[in-house]
């Protein structure tokens, strides 16, 4: 006859592990919910890009610096006849309310960029909720129109963010073409090359302002787009408002 010797702290630790499990079940029994659904990580995603069966595209610019290249970038734009979307941040709306008022009489999107550029998904609720009202709040002063679109500074976002944002009857926007435009060893060629390599149906395309070369290159990027069959649109005419959901890739696409 074998004896087996369990030592008394490993009896210890599953008879813990035995009680975590049955509190565990007891309690999705109570909440209905099944095994899955308590496992699965419900994370929330932005809008990256759009489900469209037009080769529809947006243009966006994030404004957080300096302002001197808002008139060239504002001109190309109308000179091309197409609208684009400017995430704004509430102090440099404050500093530059002409730059403003200028790509908001020019048909474009002025959408929530945060007031002060932090790290979203590093500070807590209330703060989230600050920035983005107090953006708002400067925007509307400025436009008369409150924004409904918003992107977190750097791309930084958690369940929180978007949630915050909802709340706020705002779309969280984010993006799935990044023309890096604001490398400082980026050249023209390169930033050209990532944006119309990756471009596509739906697709929303990252520039920044005050950069070494967005400015000077959009006209070309926006003809080759064009030569391409791509129509650039606003962000607020690229997505969907109802009937959608938003795939692990961040996509809007159609209930199905």
């Amino acid at each position: 006859m074998r004896l087996y010797v369990i030592k008394l702290n490993t009896i210890h630790k599953y008879v813990l592990i035995g009680v975590l499990a049955l509190v565990l079940f007891i309690g999705i029994f109570a909440s209905g919910e099944t095994v899955a659904e308590v496992f699965e990580q419900k994370r929330d995603l932005p809008i990256y890009s759009v489900e469209c069966d037009e080769k529809k595209v947006s243009i966006t610019f994030d404004c957080a610096w300096g302002a001197d290249d808002i008139p060239d970038i504002v001109n190309t734009l109308k000179e091309h006849n197409i609208r684009a979307t400017f995430f704004i941040v509430g102090h440099w709306a404050e500093k530059n309310p002409d730059m403003v008022k200028l790509i908001a009489d020019n048909g474009h999107d002025v959408a929530n960029h945060s007031y002060s550029h932090l790290r979203m998904g590093a500070i807590d609720n209330n703060k989230i909720r600050t920035e983005i009202l107090k953006c708002d709040e400067v925007l509307k002063r400025i436009t008369g129109k409150k924004p409904e679109l918003f992107r977190a500074p750097y791309g930084d976002y958690d369940n929180d963010v978007i949630r915050i944002a909802r709340e706020l009857n705002e779309y969280t926007i984010q993006w799935n073409v990044d023309s890096l435009d604001w490398k400082p060893d980026i050249t023209p060629e390169q930033i050209k090359e990532r944006v119309l390599n990756k471009v596509d149906n739906g697709s929303i395309i990252l520039f920044h302002n005050d950069t070494n070369h967005t400015a000077k290159i959009l006209p070309s990027i926006i003809e080759e787009l064009q030569d391409k069959g791509f129509e650039p649109v606003p962000v607020s005419e690229l997505i969907m408002r109802e009937n959608y959901e938003i795939n692990f890739e961040g996509r809007q696409i159609r209930k199905r």
